[in-house]
């Protein structure tokens, strides 16, 4: 068995961190690195079920910025990158192209950090002012939540902290920086921490709730950010499935936005 240490003290937004290994660090991206995920197995007649969040940090965006054009979208089930193509281009939604696709799903994800034109132009092939032309209509599309970001940055600069949705404050003294990269590092992570923080604390809660509704020959047995890993019993991996999906879409009844949460079953890492 391979034992990590989870912290909850270390990361400025509350999110788990893993060390003595950190299993949350484990590559992913690379084909060499997804390999290594298939060396890790359950125990002999047991099996792995995993549940991941889906477009998480979306989501949570759109509920704490009040987006509700975005939040119905979601709620209605939606493509929600193809829907933002469709609305950034000023197309039917079944003209959209898998490269008009992709633009909006890399901003989509990217909004929340800030993204730049250049990092838009590097990540889709577009040229740097196609980039901006795109960024800058997809700003006026997603005004609410450009809007939201900004007024994290004012009220952490008026009293010194941001906070979650649950009220987990975060200290931002660097607002107030005199050196411009200390200071952009701080505006950058204090426009974030809300929403990060925010689906950190969810994803806690929901560690707890899944944790009471396992049954006998199902344990917890992994968490990295957006997802849970659960070691069970071959013969009731798909009721485990349910009460993973069960219990972290409905995490949170007092949210606008539905949560939606993706769930696999294998017998290694690296099949999830």
């Amino acid at each position: 068995r391979i034992h990590s240490t989870f912290t909850q003290d270390v990361t400025a937004t509350g999110r788990l961190s893993s060390l003595n290994p950190n299993l949350q660090n484990i590559p992913v991206r690379s084909e060499d690195g997804k390999r290594i995920r298939y060396c890790f197995v359950p125990e002999q007649g047991k099996t792995f079920v995993a549940a991941d969040y889906a477009q998480f940090e979306l989501r949570l965006a759109a509920e704490l910025a009040g987006d509700e054009n975005l939040i119905n979208d979601f709620n209605s089930g939606l493509d929600i990158h193809i829907k933002t193509a469709s609305d950034a281009y000023g197309i039917p939604q079944d003209q959209v192209t898998k490269e008009q696709r992709r633009a909006a799903k890399v901003i989509n994800f990217g909004i929340i950090y800030g993204m730049s034109a250049k990092s838009l132009a590097d990540g889709t092939g577009m040229t740097f002012y196609q980039a901006k032309d795109f960024i800058d209509r997809y700003m006026q599309l997603r005004a609410p939540i450009a809007d939201y970001l900004k007024a994290q940055l004012e009220h952490g600069r008026k009293f010194g902290y941001v906070e979650t949705f649950f009220g987990r404050r975060r200290p931002t003294p660097d607002l107030a920086a005199p050196n411009f990269l200390i200071r952009a590092a701080a505006e950058r992570a204090a426009a974030n921490m809300p929403i990060q923080g925010t689906e950190a604390d969810l994803m806690k809660r929901a560690m707890i709730n899944v944790d009471k509704a396992l049954p006998t020959g199902a344990e917890l047995v992994m968490q990295v950010h957006d997802s849970l890993i659960v070691e069970c019993d071959e013969n009731i991996a798909k009721d485990v499935a349910k009460i993973l999906q069960q219990q972290m879409e409905s995490v949170a009844p007092e949210l606008k936005i539905k949560l939606a949460v993706d769930v696999t079953i294998g017998h290694n890492w690296g099949e999830l």
